[in-house]
């Protein structure tokens, strides 16, 4: 296994790639740490050391999911979840406004479309930031002492909007950059990175109270088995597939005569990945950060807070139900049965038993049957860490380590990288990083 990995810095360009990676991530771990002009530092870490224990639901998610940089106030609070409710908006305008459905397929359509996003990524983090503004005012006015530094409230809200707007762009340019010149999907290893990031203050923590005697060892020992366990069925659900067989007859091709051809096309048991749990995360943290941040001063908002508790039973009811539609419209978008049928059409192939007309009722048949305990199988994980705080009584932090979408895009992004590492690998005629050259699916 050593050699295998000393192998992937023999190759230059994949060397390059994982350095240049490595940087814009530190980067991204630094900037998480270094707050906002106008804000009290020592204050803001004396403030969430009292909270500990609280239960506020609704601002240890938030944290998580930004990789400690919420509870820092820093620059890059928001993360890039501003970036992706964007993208979902824009995908889901693509599909309802034929306008621009048709602007996505024209020459340099997907530009235009990318500029419309990355206006929009603006718009939503300006409204999130405000109530950021909020939130702080809201701590300024439980702690004692100067938590903000700026006497003018609004000079501090537009130095605090114009920072973490800031943040959360060059977040989006380093998500771009590392995609293009790194390896791996750059906005899903900046995600990867602050839930890893977390890792060693949760594990922390879990001693603390296992040695205060406030768990009980048998349970967390448990909950591990628990963990590995999950970990093994996220790997073998994220690499099972289900292969369609395709038989390519014999056909003229200019002066040369191409055989017949025997292939197949393969429908993972999840398309999506883990985009759709993504996708849910980061519509659900829209509202919940609004209404917490504006909830102390409207009364609706406030009933809005306390039920979209992350905890509670409505909040998850709403993430399952998210889950299964967004695994249903990403596999529409990426796998759309029409357009697979087409192809295959024109390319002069048919799949054994089924009429030629038939094939896009037959691809679409196929696809749900998969797509549904695909998601139903995403949703299960996804809810796991309120599962896990409702009967162990484990710390936020550790809780959504131990499941959603956390694991999920931990195991996603990491079985994704290695796979395109394997590709560098193996287009250099480098031994692969696993036994056979190449990480293998399952067949369903």
């Amino acid at each position: 296994m050593a050699s295998r990995m000393a192998g992937i810095f023999r190759v230059k360009e994949l060397r390059e790639r994982i350095v240049f990676t490595v940087f814009l991530l530190l980067v991204f771990r630094i900037g998480a740490v270094i707050p906002i002009p106008g804000i009290n530092a020592q204050i803001l870490a004396n403030y969430f050391q009292s909270q500990q224990g609280s239960g506020n639901a609704i601002v240890d998610y938030l944290d998580f999911f930004a990789g400690g940089a919420f509870s820092n106030f820093s620059v890059f609070m928001l993360g890039i979840m501003p970036y992706i409710s964007m993208s979902i908006i824009m995908q889901l305008l693509i599909i309802v406004f034929p306008a621009l459905k048709k602007l996505s397929q024209e020459d340099g359509g997907k530009k235009k479309i990318q500029k419309y996003q990355r206006m929009g990524t603006v718009a939503v983090c300006i409204f999130q930031s405000l109530a950021v503004t909020q939130f702080a005012r809201g701590i300024a006015r439980e702690v004692e002492g100067q938590f903000i530094t700026i006497p003018n409230f609004w000079l501090f809200s537009v130095i605090a909007v114009m920072t973490v707007t800031t943040g959360t762009m060059f977040l989006m340019w380093m998500g771009e950059q590392i995609t293009r010149r790194g390896i791996g999907n750059g906005i899903s290893l900046l995600i990867f990175a602050g839930i890893v990031a977390r890792l060693p203050h949760a594990i922390f923590e879990l001693a603390q109270q296992v040695w205060r005697g406030e768990q009980n060892p048998v349970f967390v020992v448990v909950v591990f088995v628990m963990f590995v366990v999950i970990v093994g069925l996220v790997v073998f659900e994220q690499q099972g597939q289900r292969k369609i067989s395709v038989h390519y007859a014999k056909r003229i091709v200019g002066r040369r005569q191409y055989g017949a051809q025997n292939t197949y096309i393969p429908f993972k048991l999840n398309p999506s990945g883990v985009i759709p749990v993504i996708f849910a995360s980061s519509i659900l943290t829209f509202p919940v950060q609004i209404a917490q941040s504006f909830g102390a001063n409207v009364t609706w908002l406030r009933i809005v807070s306390n039920a979209l508790n992350p905890r509670g039973m409505l909040y998850n009811v709403i993430y399952v139900m998210f889950i299964v539609f967004f695994a249903y419209f990403y596999t529409q978008v990426t796998l759309n049965p029409v357009e697979i049928a087409k192809n295959i059409r024109e390319h002069g192939g048919s799949i054994p038993g089924i009429r030629t007309d038939r094939i896009e009722e037959y691809l679409t048949r196929i696809l749900n049957r998969i797509v549904l305990p695909g998601a139903l199988y995403l949703a299960a994980i996804a809810v796991l860490p309120s599962v896990i705080q409702y009967l162990f009584n484990f710390p936020s932090s550790i809780a959504y380590l131990m499941g959603g979408t956390s694991l999920l895009i931990m195991v996603g992004v990491d079985l994704d990288t290695m796979s395109q590492i394997e590709s560098f690998l193996k287009m250099h005629h480098q031994e692969g990083l696993t036994r056979k050259g190449r990480l293998r699916g399952r067949n369903l």
